[in-house]
């Protein structure tokens, strides 16, 4: 059987001045720094002689803008899979690393009862479901093996990578290795999963980067005003 791989790439900083939790709202494209990133993955997949037959993103601005570079390098039109667009969030539009204390508002309370699930956004299980699909739909871009660029968002690639490490699903953010413009790559013989690495093509651009939810990389927290943000609930942060 060829082998394939499927490149989960999370998409590159994100210009947001005020550090709104965005998820899938519109308007919210990279920064010039996120655009190095991007151009970077783009550069070291092209001349590290990897074969890219496909690049595929989620529809949201900043994995398009994120996509295309790659796409460029390869001379390949951005496919778009709603699969594999962003976790939806019900904190989403708050500025939630600017002042936590919003969340101890008793009006979002019934937010929180189930943090395992997450009750306050896109169940993981649901994300692990979609995520299978664009990966299976990735695949049938190669029928005959090669190398498929996947665009998306840094909880569905986390909650993917965590499932197929056999892993529980609800998890501390603080301990996610997604960084800005990561590649979570999978390798499959035929449709068997036979390797899972994770590397950043752009790791040195991190450092001065901001990230809602930086998790294990060097980049900053948006909009924290002190260290203690770092810790806000997950309830707030969980997206992106």
């Amino acid at each position: 059987m060829p082998q394939s791989t499927v490149h989960l790439m999370r998409h590159g900083e994100v210009f947001n001045p005020e550090a709104i939790l965005y998820g899938r709202m519109p308007g919210f494209g990279l920064s010039r720094r996120g655009r190095r990133m991007t151009e970077r993955v783009g550069e070291v997949l092209h001349s590290g002689g990897h074969d890219i037959r496909a690049v595929v993103a989620s529809p949201l601005e900043r994995a398009q803008e994120s996509a295309a570079p790659t796409a460029e390098a390869f001379g390949l039109p951005v496919l778009t899979n709603d699969d594999l667009v962003e976790a939806g969030n019900l904190f989403e539009g708050l500025a939630v690393n600017r002042n936590r204390l919003q969340l101890a508002n008793p009006k979002y309370w019934p937010r929180y009862r189930n943090p395992f699930e997450p009750s306050w956004g896109e169940p993981y299980a649901e994300q692990v479901t979609r995520m299978s699909g664009a990966i299976r739909s990735a695949l049938e871009l190669v029928p005959d093996g090669g190398e498929v660029l996947a665009v998306s968002h840094q909880l569905p690639i986390w909650v993917t990578r965590l499932f197929l490490e056999r892993r529980p699903l609800a998890h501390d953010l603080r301990r996610r290795q997604c960084s800005l413009a990561s590649l979570t790559s999978l390798t499959f013989d035929g449709r068997r999963l036979v390797a899972l690495t994770y590397w950043e093509p752009a790791g040195d651009l991190l450092h001065g980067a901001t990230d809602m939810n930086p998790g294990q990389s060097a980049a900053t927290v948006a909009g924290a005003e002190t260290p203690e943000a770092a810790g806000a609930p997950e309830a707030a942060r969980a997206g992106e």
